[in-house]
């Protein structure tokens, strides 16, 4: 994460709570914006060509606007990202603005590795476990990972929490090494 994405990203989760937008709608406006970005290399081109004027690129942007229609201020954020040249790192300060709407909510994001595949009662209570750890609602991504060989590994944030046979295992190997 860069310092200016989270900076953008932040402002603009400002603007959204001030302007009491459905986040929802604000989601979808972003897709649909990155969406076109992905699909046309030559937006891409023009945007990041340095000799073409910021004015003309928010002329491209005004013009794609009447096929998005987006809220004034998902328009805007796009304007400021082009007029200060930023706009080739959209996705990072939209994937900023997301991890920090979430935050905002109180919504925390988690990663669950485990050896196998869980069952969606066993997912469940894990799930309301992990949400304990967390202090709030979770958003989480399941991954399987045979080399822990049993147990689950949780990251919230930077926080890991090692319940995994081979995090025992290497556990009990520190402890035997330095006793």
């Amino acid at each position: 994460m860069s310092l200016f994405a989270a900076r953008y990203a932040h402002a603009f989760a400002d603007v959204v709570a001030s302007a009491s937008l459905d986040s929802a709608i604000v989601d979808r406006q972003l897709s649909d914006f990155l969406a076109a970005w992905d699909e046309s290399p030559a937006l891409r081109e023009v945007f990041a060509d340095p000799s073409v004027p910021a004015v003309q690129k928010v002329a491209v942007l005004d013009s794609m606007n009447r096929t998005l229609n987006l809220l004034p201020q998902v328009r805007n954020l796009y304007a400021v990202l082009i007029d200060h040249s930023r706009i080739t790192a959209v996705h990072e300060v939209v994937a900023e603005y997301r991890s920090e709407s979430r935050r905002r909510m109180g919504i925390s994001q988690a990663e669950i590795v485990t050896a196998r595949e869980l069952n969606s009662s066993d997912k469940s209570a894990l799930l309301a476990h992990v949400a304990e750890l967390a202090h709030g609602q979770v958003e989480a991504a399941f991954r399987l990972d045979p080399a822990i060989l049993g147990g689950v590994v949780v990251r919230i944030g930077s926080t890991v929490y090692d319940g995994s046979v081979l995090g025992r295992v290497e556990r009990l190997k520190d402890v035997l090494m330095n006793s």
